[in-house]
């Protein structure tokens, strides 16, 4: 029976660690939903195989124990890869950004969520999956008089952009070749600094290698938009996915100590952080928080402060 339990212990945390590891000898967008639990992955095999060495003092429980170890710390290394040196808590925020996929079915905490958008405070508020929102736009106007999406630039109401500030040439683009119009661009001017703004909804990553594709169109559109940047939106992958892990090095982009964990909601803090908030210099996240309540979606919203190097 003891025998039994350690070979079904050894198995299925070799078949976790293989999967996982597989991501260092090629980028499987079958697995790709697998690479954003690295961490998550390589704890639970490291538990696996102390438990399985509790069974059964064997040799091969510590090999799959020493390489679950390995992984999780490289995929802390990877994840903290691309943060951004702390900004000073005194110096003054340029502008607050509201980023949150609401759930395109959630007609029923349209009015709230619409409510928590008012009171927020943000300059410039992306919301994904917006058709809850269609039917709040005549309110949330009175406060944020600028947009783009649901009607405006597109006829669908996925990608909705509001600020309180005029977007200079607002445009929308879009990505890869499964969706149309999830990217919006334009760029707003905070008192003489202008700050370019890509809202962006890409796919699940995987739908065969759709997702790498929006990627590579990023990667081709940020080059052409001089000056700071800002990228966020749901990405429906983490940090730790190879494609995205390309975007960050490739555009110099960055993001904060430790992303909130946005999917799944059940999940709370132990979630992964599929919705992103990156910029490039001379602009630079100050904070990066988790909206509380879900509302309803299943994500959890962020809220983001930034402000500009000299």
């Amino acid at each position: 029976m003891r025998d039994t339990i350690y070979c079904v212990f050894s198995v299925l945390t070799t078949l976790v660690l293989a999967v996982v590891s597989l991501r260092y000898v090629k980028d499987f967008y079958l697995l790709s939903f697998f690479y954003s639990f690295q961490v998550h992955l390589a704890v639970a095999a490291a538990a696996a195989s102390i438990a399985a060495f509790l069974v059964k003092r064997h040799w091969y429980a510590l090999l799959t124990l020493g390489v679950s170890v390995v992984l999780a710390a490289h995929g802390v290394v990877m994840m903290r890869e691309f943060v951004e040196p702390a900004v000073e808590e005194n110096r003054p925020a340029l502008f607050k950004l509201m980023s949150f996929n609401i759930e395109n079915d959630n007609f029923a905490n349209g009015p709230a969520i619409a409510d928590m958008a008012i009171a927020s405070g943000a300059d410039v508020i992306n919301i994904l999956e917006a058709e809850p929102l269609l039917s709040e736009l005549p309110r949330l106007l009175k406060t944020y008089p600028y947009y783009i999406g649901c009607g405006v630039g597109m006829q669908e109401c996925d990608t909705l952009v509001l600020s309180k500030r005029p977007l200079i040439e607002p445009r929308i683009r879009n990505l890869g070749l499964l969706w149309r119009n999830r990217l919006t661009i334009s760029t707003i001017d905070f008192d003489g600094q202008k700050v370019n703004f890509l809202a962006a909804h890409l796919t699940k990553p995987y739908y065969d290698e759709f997702h790498g594709l929006e990627i590579e169109d990023l990667a081709e559109i940020i080059p052409t938009l001089p000056g700071p940047l800002v990228l966020a939106g749901d990405f429906n992958t983490s940090i730790l996915a190879p494609d995205v892990q390309y975007l960050m090095r490739s555009q110099g982009l960055g993001t904060v100590s430790l992303e909130p964990a946005t999917w799944p909601i059940a999940a709370g803090a132990f979630g992964i952080p599929i919705d992103h908030i990156f910029s490039n210099a001379p602009l630079r996240l100050k904070s990066v928080s988790r909206i509380k309540d879900g509302f309803g979606s299943n994500h959890f919203g962020l809220m983001a402060e930034f402000a500009v190097d000299p």
